[in-house]
């Protein structure tokens, strides 16, 4: 029977209607000021299905010269990144069990034929503190397996609301999105989902 890795929580609900309501519209805020855009891949310069945008004092881009990493303005207009919300600190504080405050938030936009491959979060300086993601939208398929690409993978559907956790083991285990189901949610009028992502780059 395969399980979740050590360390993840899959926290279902844990934001009602108006909660979702409430974050979107400050999303929506911060993504009219520093506006999605398609990275790419390292070396070879394949653009991502999905579009990201960020908050927070670093954020995460790609790019086919520079490769993966964090910096501290967009990467296509230059701005500094805003704020991360008080909304998404609190909810830090209340699921993290972290002494420190995130320092990025990832704001991933997928459309509803768009998948994320198998993937570990691993360029940041430490993996003391776990990754939270914020599922806004449309449902998605959603699989976390062990360390290695090759391990068994536990597959669950997140709803608009749901928050998972990665820590312990989990916090360097390979995970991504499947698929994403088309008119799941009202939420967005547009569709999609939106994906965000907290994360504590440096060491405390």
């Amino acid at each position: 029977m395969k399980t979740f890795p050590d360390g993840f929580r899959w926290l279902q609900h844990h934001l009602d209607a108006g909660e979702q309501k409430t974050l979107l519209s400050g999303i929506r805020g911060i993504i009219a000021a520093t506006p999605l855009y398609r990275p790419a891949m390292p070396r070879t310069g394949k653009p991502f299905s999905v579009q990201m945008t960020n908050c927070g004092t670093l954020g995460w881009v790609s790019d086919k010269e520079r490769g993966y990493r964090y910096q501290a303005t967009h990467p296509v207009t230059g701005q500094q990144w805003l704020p991360i919300p008080d909304q998404l600190q609190k909810l830090w504080a209340d699921v993290a069990e972290f002494p420190a405050p995130p320092e990025a938030c990832l704001i991933n936009y997928y459309g509803s034929n768009n998948k994320m491959g198998s993937h570990t979060d691993s360029d940041e300086q430490t993996f003391d503190a776990p990754v939270v993601s914020i599922s806004l939208g449309d449902t998605a398929t959603f699989h976390v397996g062990g360390s290695k690409r090759t391990d068994p993978k536990h597959r669950i559907r997140l709803q608009s609301g749901d928050v998972a956790v990665l820590g312990g083991a989990s916090r360097r285990a390979y995970h991504g999105i499947d698929r994403v189901f088309a008119n799941s949610s009202a939420l967005l009028p547009e569709g999609g989902r939106i994906n965000l992502t907290l994360r504590r780059v440096t060491a405390c």
